[in-house]
């Protein structure tokens, strides 16, 4: 085992244990693709709340993400499908919790202007609908753009298909999707991994998110 793994490859409690009451997290994945089901599942039994959770999407009622609303530790949502999850709707109606509505292109874009250091940029993505209201608008060129805020957070947790014992991280097809924007995102980052392989072994060319994002790893029991 070589230094580098000594430091990054943690267990998932000593991982989790970054996270804070009130925090903003970062959550991968599309459905059941990419998403880090370890880490969720072993969250859901943390003693934290009032959590903002930028997700996709938030699982099924009582499965995956959908476990921390019954929980009672979110306190708002920032994403753009929560189709799967009819009890979003209901804690929002009975002011439960707040959401924040993000269209899917601006919500990746979103994430990416956060992780190279772009405050806001504008988009004519949902110019004219009820996402629009209370927006800052501006026209360029004759067409109507509104003001999308750069989203960070405090904590990612993300999932690859395998890592190298620096912390370099590849994926298996669409389970990449949100992973490599979250980890350049947040302040710390928590990759779960299915497998560990010696420095050098990857093809750089393989390589979509560099050591350099990532603080721990945790591997997939």
């Amino acid at each position: 085992m070589t230094e580098e793994r000594i430091q990054k490859l943690k267990s998932i409690d000593e991982a989790l244990s970054m996270i804070k009451t009130g925090d903003r997290v970062m959550v991968s994945g599309f459905g059941n693709a990419g998403d880090p089901k370890q880490l969720v599942a072993a969250l859901t039994q943390l003693s934290v709340k009032d959590l903002t959770i930028i997700s996709n999407d938030l699982g099924s009622p009582g499965v995956g993400l959908g476990a921390l609303l019954r929980a009672g530790m979110v306190k708002n949502l920032i994403g753009n499908y929560y189709n799967w999850n009819p009890e979003v709707a209901d804690a929002y109606n009975s002011g439960k919790i707040g959401v924040q509505l993000v269209p899917q292109g601006s919500f990746a874009e979103g994430i990416r202007a956060a992780g190279v250091g772009i405050p806001a940029f504008y988009t004519p993505t949902a110019v004219g609908t009820e996402l629009a209201k209370g927006e800052e608008e501006r026209v360029f060129a004759g067409k109507k753009y509104i003001l999308q805020e750069a989203i960070k957070a405090d904590v990612a947790l993300i999932s690859a298909a395998k890592a190298d014992t620096l912390g370099n991280l590849v994926y298996y097809k669409t389970a990449r999707n949100f992973n490599p924007l979250m980890a350049m995102a947040a302040d710390f980052v928590i990759a779960e991994v299915g497998e560990i392989v010696p420095a050098g072994a990857f093809d750089p060319e393989s390589v979509a998110t560099p050591h350099i994002f990532i603080d721990v790893l945790v591997q997939r029991r």
